[in-house]
């Protein structure tokens, strides 16, 4: 079974930074498809930045772009995102999704893990105060 836990979300002034982790247990980090979404109060559910094995795509949002990280240790089965620069706007709970097909994937220029993403943790929120 795959499983997806994330941790690393927490409270933190702007201009600071912090590190999600998401722990991937039974994917095979030989072809994965990895993606961090995230949902602020009041709005839709958007992709953050995503990773993708098959063609070495690695994307970001452009409201992210410079600031965040995605970063993959397979020999620990974690998938990172590193926040830096943070600001209110990144205030939101944040999901790290995969695929048990990453063939069913695309890792989008924008960041967005597109396809079928059948794997979900249960989200980390992450507060900016300004």
């Amino acid at each position: 079974e795959m499983k997806l836990v994330e941790s690393g979300g927490g409270l933190v002034q702007a201009g600071g930074s912090l590190r999600l982790s998401c722990a991937a247990s039974g994917f095979n980090f030989a072809d994965y498809a990895i993606g961090w979404f995230r949902q602020a109060p009041g709005k839709e559910r958007e992709g953050v930045s995503c990773i993708r094995s098959r063609d070495g795509s690695i994307n970001y949002a452009d409201s992210v772009k410079g600031r965040f990280t995605i970063s993959v240790d397979s020999a620990k089965n974690m998938v990172y995102l590193e926040m830096n620069s943070l600001i209110s706007e990144d205030t939101a709970t944040y999901w790290c999704a995969g695929a048990t097909l990453p063939l069913l994937t695309i890792c989008s220029h924008r960041g967005v893990l597109a396809g079928s993403l059948d794997v979900w943790g249960q989200g980390a929120q992450v507060t900016v105060s300004s």
